[in-house]
């Protein structure tokens, strides 16, 4: 059964998987733990409801406690400073779109948790206002109070970035 689900929903799973981990090594260790944790709650799903939804919260809630353990540890990638990183990264060439796309990541990232999860996954995930809202166990007035504040924020962080 659960080779069913892997091939309807995986293709969607692993790309909301990259747009929460924004890196392959750690969105492939993201989207490995969520199925092997759906696959030990396999029996606590309720076939009555869609499928999608339930995946999508325990990848959001595994994501969670990856950054958490992640954040908790000395030493959380190869570069010895954050300074050295952003240095490798501001030299790698890009051409305009990927820059504007890696900014307006940029800035979607550096939304609070609560606005960037729910803006990533109603836009980058097309979840809309119900799915997000079961996805991340809220209300869906909260879910529609979290994007109005988040694109105010990035409205006034893309404003001065391009000058809109």
């Amino acid at each position: 059964m659960i080779n069913y689900y892997i091939e309807q929903y995986g293709k969607r799973l692993y790309g909301l998987c990259m747009t929460l981990c924004a890196s392959v090594p750690d969105a492939d260790d993201l989207y490995q733990e969520t199925w092997l944790k759906a696959m030990k709650k396999l029996d606590s799903y309720n076939t009555d409801k869609p499928f999608e939804p339930w995946i999508t919260k325990i990848a959001v809630n595994t994501y969670r406690d990856m950054a958490r353990r992640k954040k908790r540890s000395p030493v959380f990638d190869s570069f010895a400073t954050t300074a050295e990183k952003d240095s490798v990264l501001m030299n790698v060439a890009v051409s305009d779109d990927e820059r504007k796309n890696k900014e307006i990541r940029e800035a979607v990232d550096s939304l609070d948790k609560k606005l960037r999860m729910t803006v990533i996954l109603f836009y980058f995930n097309d979840l809309g206002e119900k799915r997000t809202a079961e996805a991340l166990g809220i209300p869906v007035g909260t879910v529609k109070s979290r994007l109005n504040k988040a694109k105010k924020i990035l409205k006034e962080v893309l404003r001065d970035e391009y000058g809109l």
